[in-house]
């Protein structure tokens, strides 16, 4: 960790020191009281709820100081206290100037779906050769990568952050912080059109992670996705391609299905070309490797250290992991989040898998704005087209799923409809057979991980 006194972090803040000793340091950070932990540094923030009315709690649990914009009693005459205009600014002024300290490549990564995914990847393939800091869990906002990057420690070689965003100028800020050696954009696709208006949008949002990026930087991009290639044609810097594409830099050729066992294809990195085993069911878990593996072609690393970093990575908690349950039925918990495109890849990318029936418990897909509707309806004729035999919908919004289903020939007792999820965990073990194959997947908000969560014990 970073270990810093606290007259350079109110010095590197613009702050002013009110109490404490100038040379107590600081390694642990934090913004949410209910977490401290001992000797940490609070910041105060101010945003639907004031952090300085928990400062005293965060003391209470521990922390050694924090960082304020609004005067306080301050009882304790042992805890520091830096003053300053705005605490999220010096949040983030604190990383980008710890950054600026430190030798290290830093990878951004931002995308419509996978961007997590592609970040664990990433930090997969990359620590056979380098010391790697990622960004934790989805710390990939203007909080969570200030967050991350206060953990940097003099061994680190190389940042991987995710840079989310669900509106114009996010993505920028973030890249103020923290300037990309490495831009990485995964796809444009239709989420977060509650606060954007069409696809278009999305993209010149996307488009600002390579306006941030370092002139001498890298931009690693999806060669298959025509608004990737649109919104980086007039980008200067050295740009890489990964896709299926024959122009690509780093490329999946020859894909073949093997059933449960996930897939095969030929690695085409660079020059060189090698046979790889991919244990995943999806299509886009093949595009987030393809981009993590132009990543370690963007820092030179050998095919060799590439391959044998492949074979130990697994899917992430609730993103596409496969459960055996009694019964022979296989349940794919992907339950952390859903958007049209991405429920589109996994209904089609499980479709031709064998099992006695095809069972879709599907969740609402949130922040879909106007066309929220339009889009469960498309969902729900998906379903049926693919051939799935059976469709759960969980939430009020996914009912038009149901709607779809049946519009594209589902007949109605193929059809189920829930409220929420607690309800439909109750009743969905009883409708399942021996051999069944179940995709569990829905936006966060609707908690569809509750439904795995009893299907896994009814299962065990």
């Amino acid at each position: 960790m970073v270990e810093l006194r606290l007259s350079e972090i109110a010095q590197k803040i613009d702050g002013k020191i009110l109490q404490g000793s100038a040379s107590h340091t600081f390694h642990k950070f934090n913004i949410d009281s209910r977490l401290t932990e001992p000797g940490e540094l609070y910041f105060a923030l101010i945003a639907e709820r004031n952090g300085h009315e928990f400062v005293h709690s965060a003391v209470r649990k521990g922390a050694s100081g924090a960082v304020i914009s609004q005067k306080i009693d301050t009882p304790n005459k042992g805890t520091a206290f830096i003053l300053v205009n705005d605490t999220l600014e010096a949040l983030q002024k604190l990383a980008r100037k710890v950054l600026s300290e430190f030798p290290v490549k830093v990878i951004g990564i931002t995308g419509s779906i996978g961007k997590t995914t592609t970040k664990e990847f990433t930090f997969d393939l990359l620590s056979r050769k380098f010391k790697v800091l990622k960004s934790e869990g989805n710390f990939n906002n203007h909080l969570g990568v200030p967050l991350s990057l206060l953990k940097l420690t003099d061994r680190h070689e190389v940042a991987v952050l995710e840079m989310a965003m669900s509106a114009p100028g996010e993505i920028r800020a973030l890249t103020r912080i923290a300037p990309p050696d490495i831009a990485v954009l995964t796809n444009i696709k239709p989420v977060h059109l509650q606060f954007l208006k069409s696809l278009e949008e999305i993209a010149l949002a996307k488009k600002e992670i390579l306006e941030g990026t370092k002139k001498d930087g890298t931009a690693v991009l999806n060669r298959d996705d025509s608004l990737i290639s649109n919104i980086a044609k007039d980008w200067k810097g050295k740009k890489l391609f990964f896709g299926l594409s024959e122009d690509c830099d780093v490329r999946a050729h020859n894909i073949q299905k093997t059933g449960w066992e996930g897939m095969s294809f030929d690695l085409i990195y660079g020059k060189a070309k090698a046979k790889v085993h991919f244990p995943f069911l999806y299509e886009s878990h093949l595009y987030n490797l393809l981009a993590s593996a132009a990543v370690g072609y963007a820092l030179s690393m050998p095919i060799k250290d590439i391959l044998v970093q492949i074979k130990s990575i697994r899917p992430l908690s609730m993103r596409g992991v496969l459960v055996h349950l009694k019964n022979n039925i296989k349940l794919i918990d992907d339950s952390y989040n859903s958007n049209p495109a991405a429920l589109e890849l996994a209904l089609k990318g499980l479709n031709d898998l064998p099992a006695k029936r095809k069972i879709a418990v599907l969740g609402d897909m949130l922040e879909l704005g106007e066309k929220e509707v339009e889009y469960h309806l498309q969902a729900g004729k998906q379903a049926a087209q693919q051939g799935w035999d059976i469709l759960i919908t969980v939430g009020p919004l996914s009912r038009h799923m149901a709607e779809g289903a049946l519009s594209a020939g589902m007949r109605t007792d193929q059809a189920f409809t829930f409220e929420d999820s607690e309800q439909a965990a109750e009743e969905i073990w009883p409708l399942l057979q021996e051999g069944d194959l179940v995709l569990v997947k829905g936006s966060r908000r609707i908690k569809t991980d509750k439904i795995v969560e009893k299907l896994r014990r009814k299962g065990s």
